[in-house]
């Protein structure tokens, strides 16, 4: 043991997430690690120390673990912001939603006003469609009443579409005549405006392009890290990183998370394909390279594959008996017949993969090609994880269990999208068993969820709450059987979310040996009622010893 110096953090309770040792009232850090955690007369035997008592009043938990997210949640605040619900900004500015489609084109009609240059692109995000029951899907034709010349491009809440008006459709060539799917059209054959899923999308380049350029700017990691401080997360992935396809984005990750004070860890992983087949040997080649370059803050943890879209935006790939309105709209994002091949080729590198999966048509394809791949070859410990999973059934849950898939689910569509669902998308039933935390845990399946940070607010302490509740904003209770208690929840947020991603030896729980990562509290979540989970004030973080305060409002 070092001489280095050590600090006893006193709190009011700590959980620590280790079931041999649930709870403490102080835990000791050296060099950044966890040396004990106990009481004080237990951890005074280490020898000399500093007793800290900034937390005497609060509680210490794990930190939070984002094991889906995205590093556009803070490059999106480079742009305006177009959402239905309020929004808060890194620094917890309060962002107001717009609550209707005419107040969102008033928006956009205060935005490009607002802008001198009428040859620069209007480029915002958040809006969603399908909050505004009863009007038309936003078009080209309503955007040219914004402007008829400045080229609009709105990206949509889900990230699997965007809307664009006439003046961009023509600047980027997108007529009648253009094959790529997703390119949506009217009755006369003409683009309607909608751009479904990312090779449509990525044909609409000035939009595409602000998103890829807010995305490479470091301060779009600083805002990402912030707002995970500010939710108690220590640790956040980025599940579409540039890294894999850009050195550049490699040298400014490597850069910004070694900044003295950089409160969070990052895991990355590259996203191969926009549609159409997947070469997946330079994937791999390009996943080694940067394996040898991690850091302590910066790592590598595999491979993302986006086989379809987002149940709202009725890209999912949903089995029989198909959307509840009659739509078959379903997409691909993969090519279908080399899929088992693609994972197949990641499986034999013993590299994990993340495998997004909204529809449960898609799932099945999922947990096929990872079973086909297991025959060939036994890594037993590859983790592989269906992302978001919402209509995963009890039958594929008791496959992934015997295969060790995980899955990692999109709870905070009970609370955003539920009463859509329910009403809209899949009906009463399979939006009852949506997101169906409580049958992972009956099928024996290791689970975590996730807010797919920028598509919703990152906070686990909201997405611990729609587990547990199950709440919608008409007051529904989504299959009430289906609530899980506030102490799974932590699990599943913290030892869960680092199981995912292969670092449940260093992170996930308050243990000697393991990184001294936690998330501070007001207030005890096990204790609270669990309707007041959400709204747990967060102090702010604790990463390798170091403080991390959050502002305050």
């Amino acid at each position: 043991m070092t001489d280095a110096h050590t600090v006893i953090y006193q709190a009011r309770d700590i959980l620590t997430m280790n079931p041999s040792n649930p709870r403490a009232t102080h835990v000791a850090v050296r060099d950044g690690r966890i040396l004990g955690v106990g009481s004080l007369d237990d951890l005074t035997g280490w020898g000399a120390h500093t007793l800290d008592t900034t937390f005497a009043d609060h509680i210490l938990i794990p930190g939070f673990i984002e094991a889906h997210g995205h590093v556009q949640d803070g490059a999106a605040w480079a742009m305006p912001y177009l959402g239905y619900y309020d929004r808060a900004d890194p620094d917890g500015t309060i962002h107001p939603g717009s609550r209707s489609a005419a107040a969102a084109i008033a928006r956009l009609e205060d935005l490009a006003a607002a802008i001198p240059d009428p040859a620069q692109p209007l480029v915002v995000w958040g809006y969603d469609p399908i909050y505004f029951t009863g009007e038309p899907r936003l078009s080209a034709a309503d955007l040219d009443a914004v402007s008829s010349t400045r080229p609009i491009y709105v990206a949509h809440a889900s990230g699997h579409v965007a809307t664009v008006n006439t003046a961009m459709l023509a600047l980027c060539d997108i007529t009648a005549a253009t094959e790529t799917p997703g390119v949506e059209k009217g009755p006369d054959g003409h683009p309607t405006g909608e751009l479904q899923e990312s090779a449509a999308m990525m044909l609409a380049k000035p939009g595409m392009m602000a998103m890829a350029a807010a995305a490479m700017d470091p301060d779009a990691f600083r805002r990402y890290a912030a707002i995970g401080r500010n939710a108690g997360h220590t640790t956040l992935t980025d599940l579409v990183s540039l890294a894999f396809v850009a050195p550049q984005y490699a040298d400014i990750t490597h850069a910004v998370t070694s900044e003295p004070g950089f409160p969070a860890r990052f895991v990355q992983y590259g996203m191969p394909n926009a549609g159409g087949p997947v070469a997946a040997q330079p994937v791999i080649d390009a996943f080694r390279r940067l394996k040898a370059t991690e850091t302590e803050k910066n790592r590598y943890g595999g491979v993302k594959l986006v086989y379809d879209g987002s149940i709202q935006g009725f890209t999912a790939n949903i089995s029989w008996p198909g959307y509840y309105t009659g739509q078959d709209n379903g997409l691909w994002t993969m090519d279908v017949p080399t899929f088992p091949d693609v994972v197949r080729a990641f499986h034999e590198a013993d590299i994990n993969l993340h495998i997004h999966c909204n529809g449960n048509e898609t799932a099945e394809a999922a947990i096929e090609a990872i079973e086909a791949a297991l025959k060939r070859y036994a890594w037993l410990n590859h983790r592989h994880t269906i992302q978001h999973a919402q209509l995963v059934s009890a039958a594929q849950l008791r496959r992934m269990a015997i295969n060790n898939i995980c899955v990692n689910f999109f709870t905070n569509h009970l609370w955003y999208w539920g009463d859509q669902h329910y009403e809209l998308t899949v009906g009463p039933d399979r939006a009852n068993q949506m997101n169906n935390c409580a049958a992972a845990i009956r099928e024996g399946v290791r689970f975590s969820f996730h807010s797919d940070s920028g598509v919703t607010p990152t906070g686990h302490l909201h997405t611990m709450w729609c587990a547990v509740n199950r709440l919608t904003p008409s007051g529904r209770v989504l299959g009430p059987e289906n609530r899980i208690t506030p102490e799974q929840a932590l699990h599943a947020a913290t030892l869960g979310a680092a199981y995912q991603i292969h670092l449940d030896h260093e992170i996930g729980s308050i243990e000697v040996g393991k990184k001294a990562d936690f998330a501070v509290l007001e207030q005890n979540p096990l204790d609270v009622d669990p309707i007041a989970l959400k709204d747990i004030p967060v102090w702010g973080t604790v990463l390798a010893g170091e403080k991390h305060e959050a502002p305050r409002g």
